[in-house]
């Protein structure tokens, strides 16, 4: 593999791994590790942590859905192999 296509798989990955370490402090961090600090704050009515829990993870993953495109986009025009 040549080095743009080492350079290219390193910003893919570096890229996933950040949606996943996200996605992963959302989900499991806000909704189940921080919930019980997370309740003594309230969002419309309900403990953030319980939020979070049963809501906010989803919002939150739909929205890496279309960074995680928007900059996969990016990436594939800097290393020219955009479609």
């Amino acid at each position: 593999m040549d080095k743009s296509g080492e350079a290219y798989w390193k910003a893919t990955l570096g890229l996933v791994s950040k949606i996943l370490l996200v996605w992963f402090l959302v989900s499991f961090g806000a909704g189940i590790l921080f919930a019980d600090w997370l309740n003594n704050i309230h969002l419309g009515g309900y403990p953030l942590g319980f939020w979070f829990a049963q809501q906010g993870s989803m919002y939150i993953f739909v929205a890496l859905i279309f960074i995680y495109a928007k900059k996969m986009g990016e990436i594939d025009r800097k290393f020219d192999v955009h479609e």
